[in-house]
């Protein structure tokens, strides 16, 4: 926790990871700040005594100033996984140029506390999708204002919990479907993290000044293929799991079809992110003092309560 209450910003408060942290900081005595678009995103964040929920579109320059006028801390989730169209400009108006505005937006609020959420693979020059290499221009923007933002930037493998989208989704294709899953790139590699346990890496960081500067990747203990983390889920969940997997040409002609299906469960730019492996090269979690959670410890008792 840290030394004093701090008056805090959360940008992506409403979503997963966010409700997640927002509830830590409410218990930990914080004032938390958390702009939407659409209040009823909020309504189960309404309970925290010490949260301001605001219904505002943080794209707005003049409006993103305005929220940070008068806070200690901005911490930056919003992030997507795939766009509406297939340019990459979806991702890069996310990833890349909202991080732009909010450098502005802190220096002109004379906020220099910065927590930014990227992800594993970020890379602004070689990464193979429109999603990593947004998530590597978002970096390189707070990079460059380090003379007047303290920044940390978190970079995790994919993420599980309660309220994700990548193990509740499989299991719900695998209720489906009866079982049969036709996987595109099965042998990819992912080290999973529990959720509670990056808001864990977000509070140790929050006010400790060996962060400033630094970024963290953060890996779950297990380092598993495609195939093995839609196997585990099904074990946890209680399902059957016959997987069918698609060689890559198949996995590409299947990636193009759903470009086109309305909220995209696959896409093109899945597909690319998926040909490098997501597991760490350091151990973020250990230079903050955190033991990660393994994946058994935590799937069944959310997965089975909805089987």
């Amino acid at each position: 926790m840290s030394s004093k209450p701090l008056r805090i910003c959360v940008l992506g408060g409403t979503g997963f990871v966010g409700s997640e942290l927002v509830a830590r900081l409410a218990a930990d005595g914080h004032w938390v700040r958390v702009p939407t678009r659409y209040r009823a995103r909020g309504n189960h964040l309404r309970v925290l005594p010490t949260l301001e929920l605001v219904v505002a579109n943080v794209h707005e320059p003049r409006v993103l100033a305005e929220l940070l006028s008068d806070v200690d801390v901005v911490i930056n989730l919003i992030g997507i996984l795939n766009e509406r169209g297939r340019s990459g400009a979806g991702f890069k108006a996310v990833h890349a140029d909202f991080v732009a505005k909010l450098v502005d937006a802190a220096r002109a609020g004379r906020v220099r506390r910065v927590l930014h959420m990227s992800a594993l693979g970020a890379d602004a020059e070689k990464g193979p999708s429109h999603y990593l290499r947004t998530k590597g221009e978002g970096e390189a923007h707070l990079r460059a204002a380090a003379g007047f933002l303290d920044a940390t930037i978190f970079r995790p493998s994919v993420i599980f919990g309660p309220r994700d989208s990548l193990t509740n989704r499989f299991a719900g294709l695998l209720r489906l479907s009866a079982g049969f899953l036709p996987l595109a790139r099965p042998k990819a590699r992912f080290a999973p993290v529990y959720v509670g346990d990056v808001v864990e890496a977000f509070l140790r960081a929050l006010d400790d000044p060996r962060t400033i500067g630094q970024s963290y990747e953060l890996c779950g203990p297990e380092i598993v293929t495609l195939e093995e983390l839609v196997r585990i889920t099904a074990r946890a969940a209680g399902l059957p799991c016959h997987i069918l997997p698609l060689p890559d040409f198949v996995a590409r002609m299947q990636a193009f079809v759903m470009d086109f299906v309305p909220g995209k469960p696959f896409s093109t730019d899945n597909y690319r992110s998926l040909t490098v492996d997501n597991v760490c090269r350091e151990d973020g979690f250990a230079r903050l003092g955190i033991r990660p959670t393994p994946m058994a410890g935590v799937l069944p008792e959310y997965l089975r309560r909805r089987a």
